[in-house]
């Protein structure tokens, strides 16, 4: 039918709003070394902005350590100054060769604000699928003032998208859960 464009492209967009959410969620810091709270900096090198992991090898070498190998051992200093002044609160130690940070755990006024934004992301996503699902309806009131769907046609299109955007927003809600236990968890 003419409406299922509407619908897999809202689909496709919850699809993406989903992994975004996931990207972000893998950014907040729990307690635990992870990679993915630095990979994403940018560091001002060879008089441009790059990301971290496109001039140092990030590993985690014990849960409560990151450590960083500049490719270039010129690197370092920039990349240390770019996790010190970034918002993620953490101390990064150089030693010349490479640069180790250590992650201290967690107090219990700081799980608390890291639930708080990890329910501030999920609503985000659950936005954005509310966004993608307002196209979509647009999409098929422009078809039926087209005269190219009728009053049924409109009303399956909905039903279809509506049983898509409950999906989405489980997967959500399932999301958030999942990571608000683990933000909790000493």
């Amino acid at each position: 039918m003419v409406f299922d464009e509407g619908i897999t492209q809202a689909v496709a967009d919850f699809n993406k709003t989903v992994a975004h959410l996931k990207l972000e969620f893998s950014r907040v810091q729990v307690g635990r070394a992870n990679s993915s709270l630095v990979e994403g900096l940018n560091i001002e090198v060879y008089g441009s902005m790059q990301p971290l992991k496109a001039v140092a090898t990030v590993s985690v070498p014990d849960p409560k350590t990151i450590q960083i190998q500049a490719w270039d051992r010129d690197n370092l200093v920039a990349i240390e100054k770019a996790i010190t002044n970034s918002s993620l609160g953490l101390s990064p130690n150089n030693d010349g060769v490479v640069i180790r940070i250590n992650i201290p755990p967690l107090t219990e006024e700081r799980r608390t604000t890291l639930k708080k934004v990890v329910s501030k992301l999920a609503e985000e996503a659950h936005i954005g699928i509310r966004n993608a699902r307002q196209v979509a309806h647009k999409l098929f009131k422009q078809l039926k003032d087209d005269s190219e769907m009728t009053e049924d046609d409109i009303r399956d299109a909905e039903k279809q998208l509506q049983s898509k955007v409950d999906d989405a927003n489980k997967q959500v809600d399932d999301l958030r859960l999942s990571k608000e236990k683990d933000v909790m968890t000493v």
